[in-house]
């Protein structure tokens, strides 16, 4: 009987994580953080929900000033952006007013992500593109050493590193020591600079 010759290869498979955290389910920006806030309903979330209005007060108080800061730098950073770019702040009086009453909810087009980056375009992100920024270096590289983040990476300087294809930024832990007000601006300059 012949040998069969006949060689197979396979496309290599993309894999699309299910996305867990809070936000807007139609995200433009997503933060991704390694750790859940330790309190009920968040070590079995199981899906990405938008937080409703009060929550982020609520985990703040009950998890800790860590939270309160990760809350606020996100804020900021929103505030940050250039809102000719991006307008999502645009009619908020304050960083505080819109952490407050806006981000993470169900309009708001941000996510705070539990769940590795989900980098697969689907067709509709045509007309939408997503931001992706992941908190700390140590966790970037954990996902790149376990297989969950495979975009090659441009590091910028031992703090930042790009993607600009997957519009994609590893940064400082959201935590004012860590992500100083001035490396909230330098962050929001990468941002701009992927276009939108």
């Amino acid at each position: 009987m012949p040998e069969n010759n006949d060689k197979i290869t396979e496309e290599p498979v993309l894999v699309r994580h299910h996305q867990i955290g809070l936000g807007c389910p139609d995200f433009t920006f997503a933060a991704y953080i390694e750790n859940r806030p330790d309190m009920p309903g968040m070590a079995t979330l199981d899906q990405l929900q938008p937080a409703i209005p009060g929550e982020i007060h609520s985990i703040g108080q009950a998890c800790g000033n860590g939270w309160r800061k990760v809350f606020n730098v996100y804020a900021k950073l929103m505030f940050a952006l250039d809102n000719r770019q991006f307008s999502y702040t645009a009619h908020m009086p304050s960083w505080q007013h819109y952490r407050d009453h806006f981000l993470l909810q169900s309009s708001s087009q941000t996510a705070l992500l539990f769940s590795p980056p989900n980098l697969i375009a689907v067709p509709d992100e045509a007309c939408s593109p997503k931001y992706h920024i992941i908190m700390g270096r140590t966790y970037a590289k954990k996902l790149i050493s376990t297989g969950q983040l495979t975009a090659p990476l441009i590091w910028l300087d031992h703090e930042f590193a790009i993607n600009r294809e997957h519009r994609l930024v590893v940064c400082p832990y959201f935590d004012y020591r860590q992500l100083s007000n001035i490396k909230i601006e330098r962050l929001a300059a990468i941002l701009a600079e992927f276009g939108n």
